[in-house]
């Protein structure tokens, strides 16, 4: 069954693994304010301390959890490129295989936030005239991420696409 997912040629380009601890910080954020709240709760809130208690344990749970998917997600992105076409994989239980014709590729987009920029990291997304067929790329490094971009026009230009 894995098969199915096998790049045709070579093996899949990962992308960074900085793209799980930006995920984690933004796990860790919310779940420290929960945490925060529930013990305000605990303290505030006399005869109902459990919600408080209710309220830290599920946001532990939140972060322990959003933690282990953080770095299990990232290690799942791939991508490979082809002759003729861009594949992208992800996906822990539920994979999923995207293969992008250069052809039908419109433009690329390139964006990074606040939290990616400081740690080198952006994310490419190719748009095709379907919005099922459309695909990002996040995580990769920023020089990859200009270097793929520059090489996806190259080529959508070269297979009569309006990129």
């Amino acid at each position: 069954m894995d098969d199915l997912f096998t790049p045709p040629s070579g093996t899949w380009q990962r992308v960074s693994p900085k793209l799980a601890t930006i995920r984690r910080i933004l796990i860790l954020i919310p779940s420290a304010l929960l945490v925060v709240a529930g013990v305000l709760l605990l303290l505030l809130l006399a005869g109902l301390q459990w919600i408080g208690g209710v309220l830290i344990v599920l946001a532990l749970a939140g972060a322990v959890w959003g933690w282990l998917w953080a770095g299990r997600n990232q290690r799942s992105w791939g991508y490979a490129e082809n002759a003729d076409d861009l594949l992208v994989t992800r996906g822990v239980m539920f994979k999923r295989l995207v293969a992008i014709p250069y052809g039908r590729m419109q433009f690329v987009d390139v964006e990074a936030g606040p939290l990616a920029r400081a740690y080198g990291v952006a994310t490419v997304t190719l748009h095709t005239a379907s919005p099922e067929t459309a695909a990002d790329i996040p995580g990769l490094p920023a020089a990859e991420a200009t270097r793929l971009r520059n090489r996806l026009t190259e080529l959508g230009e070269a297979h009569g696409a309006g990129v």
